[in-house]
């Protein structure tokens, strides 16, 4: 089992960031990530708990269901499937309000389900992939929500 964490301060408000982040369309905007799309809303709001995302990667298919929603201070998911088959134990993204903005650390924590070449696959390729495509997703989130027109921000 591999965790990955990714952190990154982005220059915005932390509802924003959270909005922004936990709207799985986003992710499309990682070369890796092909599609993504809410295919159950959650209880209470579309990206609460409950809610599954699809995803399609170009290295395989995500089925992932919310566990935890709460706005704007954190959100975490499960991934329920997946192909290749996976065992994952817990994916979480908390936003901290800091000077300069909003320190997002996105934590996975998973391993291929192979035998004797899951644990070994997952820390040469996956773990790259993930901590990628992971740092693509918060890089595109720090440039569609700091390249808006400068808001009044008290």
């Amino acid at each position: 089992m591999e965790t990955v964490t990714v952190e990154r301060v982005i220059n915005a408000p932390i509802d924003e960031v959270f909005a922004w982040l936990t709207t799985t369309t986003h992710y499309t905007s990682s070369p890796l990530v092909l599609r993504c799309r809410l295919t159950r809303h959650g209880a209470g709001a579309p990206y609460g708990v409950g809610a599954v995302r699809s995803h399609l990667w170009l290295v395989g298919w995500f089925r992932e269901r919310i566990t935890h929603y709460d706005p704007p201070y954190a959100t975490e998911y499960v991934v329920d499937r997946s192909l290749p088959p996976s065992r994952h134990e817990l994916g979480r993204m908390t936003f901290t309000e800091v000077d300069g903005g909003t320190k997002v650390c996105w934590t996975t924590r998973a391993e291929v389900r192979l035998p004797l070449l899951g644990g070994p696959l997952t820390r040469l390729l996956v773990r790259p992939i993930l901590t990628g495509t992971f740092g693509n997703i918060l890089a595109a989130a720090d440039a569609a929500l700091t390249q808006q027109p400068q808001r009044n921000r008290a």
